[in-house]
């Protein structure tokens, strides 16, 4: 749910590559959003895999610390004038929706079915649709209002609301959501000046510097294996963020729009194989309720830059 707008189809120029623009290259944005699900994927099944040994602040400090291992080097091979910015009011939101985006995102895959927690981090492209008009001010058509209502029936039926049988974790993954979002306007007001890489520093930088004192406070022994795997965790998040950008920049957003939904067959087979797990037909109904809402809405919003980008 951070760094990459799919809803610009191309990163601005002077963005993480600050390359020119240059002719699409779909099959190769296609590749990468695919390598970007799996590390997604990867990484929650890391998270996961190390159980209730681990606080909260501790598995979020490791996302943070891990994106600013990555994001240090280029920012000194850059020079530290990549991190001026007149938006520093703005850089402090951003990292902060971050840190509740993130506690609640990586909370909601350690109580939740990896399935249903995937489905339920592509409801992001609904909240901003419903938040465009009281945010933005913005005329919501009909169309829209209608893509956006059976978009959320898709996530009642998938997290068993229909049948009175919601558990407490969906709420979690739903506010999730909903602080990406969030996410997605303050990306849209930080890169009209901002780049890209300036960006994702800032939100490292702040979120690290949150989520330590919280870590420290409710920290757990662990062995130097944890950490190791925690910082790999990480990194396969910032990664992926790292792919999804770069995928937006050389290929167009109607041709790849489908492609980050296959993390939901990975998260299917990821449950499935080390898990147990295995969705019930209401999740998968809802989840394709979800996606065929999702496209509609990043078809239709894709003029306008509304489009949410998936984690």
């Amino acid at each position: 749910m951070d760094g990459a707008d799919p809803a610009r189809g191309r990163a601005e120029p002077g963005g993480l590559s600050g390359v020119a623009e240059a002719a699409p290259d779909n099959w190769r944005g296609a590749v990468l959003l695919v390598a970007a699900a799996g590390m997604f994927t990867a990484e929650v099944v890391g998270f996961r895999s190390l159980g209730e040994g681990l606080s909260d602040g501790q598995i979020v400090f490791a996302r943070a610390a891990s994106q600013l291992i990555c994001v240090a080097p280029l920012v000194l091979l850059g020079g530290w004038r990549l991190m001026a910015t007149r938006k520093p009011g703005l850089h402090l939101a951003r990292g902060l929706v971050s840190l509740l985006c993130w506690v609640l995102y990586y909370q909601s895959f350690r109580v939740l079915d990896l399935s249903l927690a995937t489905t339920l981090t592509f409801s992001t492209s609904l909240f901003v649709v419903a938040l465009a008009a009281p945010v933005l001010g913005e005329r919501v058509g009909g169309f829209r209002w209608a893509t956006t209502a059976v978009g959320f029936l898709g996530v009642a039926l998938a997290a068993g609301a229909l049948e009175a049988r919601l558990e407490p974790g969906v709420l979690v993954g739903l506010g999730a959501a909903a602080s990406g979002a969030v996410l997605v306007f303050l990306n849209r007001m930080l890169s009209r000046t901002e780049k890209t890489l300036a960006i994702m520093a800032w939100i490292s930088v702040i979120t690290t510097l949150g989520t330590a004192p919280v870590a420290a406070l409710d920290w757990r022994p662990v062995e130097i294996e944890t950490i190791a795997l925690l910082l790999l965790c990480g990194a396969l998040g910032t990664c992926g963020m790292f792919l999804t950008i770069e995928a937006y920049r050389v290929g167009e957003v109607s041709a790849l729009a489908p492609f980050p939904y296959v993390r939901l067959v990975f998260a299917a087979a990821a449950g499935w194989l080390l898990f147990s797990e295995t969705p019930d037909a209401q999740t998968i109904a809802g989840g394709l309720v979800i996606v065929g809402c999702a496209l509609a809405a990043t078809r239709r919003e894709r003029r306008r830059g509304l489009a949410a980008p998936q984690r």
